[in-house]
């Protein structure tokens, strides 16, 4: 059974990628860059070192921006449904006046505090933070990137 997500454990790693392969990637790079003081061939060495270190950023970078994306946008989708559902009124009448920080931050209310957190949000400029402190039954999303 999972241990029930709240604001202090919500955070998520992916294994293969957070203890795998940046770990490996951040030795390669090291050891690269140590060879350009070991060996002779510091240009060669040196240059190696700067394409390890582009290719771990671009994977870093696209990992990120491909699944968080996507993943904005299925919960701009989820909170249009929810919101409806609970209010039979339109989400996206308000979405605009809200930033995608606290939109994100309102999909862990549960449906109960959800008309009322949103209405508080759009009252008080909430910051996410702020937005997640406030909830009182979390609405866990164990399922993220």
């Amino acid at each position: 059974m999972k241990k029930k997500q709240s604001y202090t454990n919500h955070i998520q790693f992916y294994p293969a990628h957070h203890f795998v392969f940046y770990p490996l990637s951040t030795l390669l790079l090291i050891t690269s860059i140590s060879l350009v003081f070991l060996k002779e061939n510091k240009l060669l060495w040196g240059f190696i070192s700067v394409l390890i270190a582009l290719i771990i950023w671009v994977s870093f970078m696209l990992r990120q921006h491909y699944s968080l994306i996507l993943q904005n946008r299925i919960i701009r989708l989820e909170m249009r449904y929810r919101y409806f559902v609970l209010t039979n009124e339109r989400f996206e009448l308000i979405e605009n006046k809200l930033r995608d920080s606290q939109i994100f931050a309102l999909r862990f209310t549960s449906d109960d505090e959800l008309p009322g957190l949103v209405k508080k949000t759009l009252e008080e400029n909430l910051s996410s933070r702020r937005i997640k402190r406030s909830i009182l039954m979390w609405n866990p999303d164990n399922n993220r990137v």
